[in-house]
């Protein structure tokens, strides 16, 4: 069944703030994603810089307290 009175012009109207409100959802939606993945995207060479690891002699120096 059907509603008995369909007019889409006046539902168009009556439900137009509404309407907005979705869109505007939508859009700060799509420009938080935007930000988001530039953030991700522009911080992509960070790990390249991998600072070498300590040899044993290094690590024992720390362990016996003899270190710098």
């Amino acid at each position: 069944m059907s509603a008995p009175d369909t007019n889409v012009e006046r539902q168009a109207e009556k439900h137009k703030p509404s309407l907005l409100g979705i869109g505007a959802a939508v859009v700060f939606a799509l420009v938080s994603l935007g930000v988001f993945l530039a953030m991700v995207f522009d911080r992509g060479g960070e790990q390249d810089a991998v600072e070498v690891p300590a040899t044993a002699a290094e690590v024992q120096a720390v362990i016996d307290g003899t270190a710098d």
